[in-house]
């Protein structure tokens, strides 16, 4: 999404300007295609509206499964998987991601594997459990290299892999 600016050092959340993406959402009006429910999902993940965010990341997964790839329905599934945890159902939200990621890398597809395994080290980070977090962002590089991610995308990994050892470290002393 070209909408994000950057990456807060200590939540980790996408850095977005809000007027930008609430026109982005108007332009989207319903549009009922999958690749514009996930934009929808995100943008009203990120403008915090999870209630919203909550029942189009439910419609997309639908989609997904009646017409979309299984590629389709795993990005649905990892989007759907962060907007729990922007609720804060840790649980599922770990559980979802780690059935993603799971899928992705026996198919081979590290690219997603890693977003799936980035996600779930957000939500770990979110669950103050750093070092689950640190694990995951580690394994997140490790695939994003593999598959050659682009410079941005390993830059928001080493940047959460720090955060989490500023905060393992902050939480031993």
């Amino acid at each position: 999404m070209s909408y994000i600016l950057g990456y807060d050092a200590e939540t980790l959340r996408e850095l977005v300007d809000p007027r930008q993406c609430k026109d982005r959402l108007d332009e989207l009006g319903d549009q009922r295609s999958l690749p514009a429910l996930l934009e929808r999902v995100w943008l009203l993940k990120v403008l915090d509206r999870l209630d919203d965010a909550l029942v189009v990341s439910e419609q997309s997964v639908r989609v997904a499964r009646m017409g979309g790839t299984r590629k389709d329905l795993l990005r649905a599934r990892i989007l759907h998987a962060t907007v729990l945890q922007h609720r804060g159902a840790f649980a599922a939200a770990v559980q979802e991601l780690t059935t993603c990621a799971e899928e992705a890398e026996g198919q081979g597809w590290s690219a997603l594997a890693a977003f799936a395994v980035q996600h779930r080290g957000k939500v770990h980070y979110d669950a103050q459990d750093y070092a689950a977090a640190r694990a995951d962002f580690k394994r997140a590089l490790f695939l994003r290299q593999e598959s050659g991610a682009p410079e941005e995308q390993l830059e928001s990994t080493l940047l959460a892999i720090d955060a989490a050892d500023r905060r393992r470290t902050a939480v031993a002393s």
